[in-house]
C-alpha cells in the first residue's frame, strides 16, 4: 500500500490530491490518524456559538449573516442577553462559549472587555472561546494600538483562547475576490502568532469550495503548518465548505461530499504538526461526517447550543443532541468522548 515517508512539500501535495482518488487519499489521511490516536477515540464538545452582533462593514461576498448599521434586523447583544445565554450553555453542561461577531465600527475595546471579564466573573469555569483574527485586527486599527496590546487587554479581561474564524483561504488572491474588505493574510497570522506568544492556544479552519484551486488550499496548510512548527499553538484544524443562499456568490457551485472528502484528507497528511482534525457535518450533514472519520479527521465538532451564521444561508443545518453525537460516533466505529476547547478529554463514553 502506498506509504508516507516523510512530510510532504506543496507540490508533492498538489501531485497527491491531483493524482490519487478518494479512497487513496483516505486511506493515506487514516493512517496519519490511527498513528496519532491509536486509542480509537473521536472527540465532540459542547458549546454554543453566540454572535454578539450581526453589524458588519467587511461585506463578504460569501456570508449571509452580516447586517449594515441600520437594516431593521441590525443588532448588539447587551451583556445581560450574552449572560443568560452563557447560563444556558452551563445548565446544558457545555464547556466552551465561542463568540464572534461583525466587524462593528460602533464598538470600542472597552466593550469587550467589559463583556469577557463579566463572563468571566459569573461564570469562571466556561472557557472563553472567542473573537476572530479580523474583529482583533479592526479593534487594533480602531483603538490605533498594536495587535499584541489588543490581545494583552483581552486577555487581561479573561478571553483564554482565540477560534479561527476569518481565515477562508490564506491566499491573497483569493481574499481579494471573496472578502477584500477583512483582514490581510499577514495580519490573520500576526493575530495567531501574537496569541501563541501569550500562552494563548488558538484554532486553524479553512472555508473552502468556492472560487480556490487546489494550489489556493495547499498554499493556505503550508502557511498553517509553518506558524505551528514555529509555535506549535494550534490545538486543531476545522475545515469547512461555502453554502449559497442569500450571498453575493450564489452563482457558485458548492462544493461535494468527494471534494469535501479529499481536502480533509489532504489537510490530515499535511499537517503533520497539528494533533486534531475536525469533520464537518454543521456544512456537509452528520452522514458525511461520519465518513470524514475515516478520512483523517479525529473530532467531531460541536454539538452546538446556538448558530446563527450557516443557518443565514439556504443550508437547512441540523445540529446534533449530545445523545445523537454519541450514536453516530459509534455508528462509524470509534469510541465517544466529550472533550473541551484544548482537547482534554472530559467524559468517555462506552464504545
Amino acid at each position: 500500500m502506498l506509504k508516507l515517508s516523510k512530510r510532504i512539500s506543496p507540490q508533492e501535495a498538489i501531485n497527491l490530491f491531483n493524482s490519487c482518488d478518494l479512497n487513496t487519499l483516505g486511506l493515506l489521511a487514516n493512517e496519519v490518524r490511527k498513528a496519532k490516536h491509536p486509542d480509537n477515540i473521536v472527540t465532540f464538545v459542547i458549546d454554543r456559538n453566540v454572535n454578539y452582533t450581526n453589524i458588519c462593514i467587511s461585506g463578504c461576498k460569501f456570508c449571509a449573516f452580516y447586517r449594515k448599521k441600520g437594516d431593521e434586523d441590525a443588532y448588539i447583544l447587551s451583556i445581560d442577553e450574552i449572560l443568560k445565554k452563557v447560563e444556558e450553555l452551563v445548565s446544558w453542561g457545555g464547556t466552551t462559549l465561542l463568540m464572534q461577531g461583525g466587524i462593528n465600527p460602533d464598538l470600542p475595546l472597552s466593550f469587550y472587555e467589559d463583556m469577557i471579564s463579566s463572563i468571566k466573573e459569573r461564570f469562571p469555569q466556561v472557557q472563553i472561546h472567542c473573537f476572530s483574527a479580523p474583529e482583533i485586527v479592526f479593534i487594533a486599527k480602531r483603538e490605533k494600538l498594536s495587535i499584541r496590546e489588543v490581545l494583552e487587554r483581552l486577555k487581561s479581561a479573561g478571553l483564554m483562547s482565540v477560534p479561527g474564524g476569518g481565515a477562508e483561504i490564506l491566499s491573497p488572491e483569493v481574499r481579494r475576490e471573496i472578502s477584500p474588505g477583512k483582514c490581510t493574510v499577514e495580519e490573520w497570522e500576526e493575530v495567531h502568532r501574537t496569541a501563541h506568544t501569550l500562552g494563548m492556544k488558538t484554532t486553524a479552519t479553512m472555508m473552502f469550495g468556492h472560487v480556490e484551486r487546489i494550489e489556493h488550499i495547499v498554499e493556505h496548510l503550508e502557511r498553517i503548518r509553518r506558524i505551528q512548527d514555529e509555535t506549535g499553538g494550534f490545538t486543531a484544524f476545522i475545515p469547512w465548505t461555502f453554502q449559497k443562499g442569500n450571498t453575493a456568490m450564489d452563482h457558485v457551485e458548492t462544493a461535494g461530499s468527494v471534494y469535501y472528502l479529499k481536502v480533509l484528507a489532504l489537510s490530515r497528511i499535511y499537517l503533520d504538526n497539528i494533533d486534531n482534525i475536525q469533520t464537518s457535518h454543521v456544512t456537509q450533514t452528520i452522514r458525511i461526517g461520519q465518513i470524514g472519520l475515516h478520512y483523517g479527521a479525529n473530532d467531531m465538532g460541536s454539538v452546538m447550543i446556538e448558530e446563527n451564521v450557516i443557518s443565514s444561508t439556504n443550508f437547512k443545518v441540523k445540529i446534533p443532541k449530545v445523545e445523537e453525537m454519541i450514536n453516530a460516533i459509534r455508528e462509524a466505529g470509534f469510541t465517544p468522548a466529550q472533550r473541551d476547547t484544548y482537547y482534554n478529554i472530559v467524559r468517555i463514553f462506552d464504545p
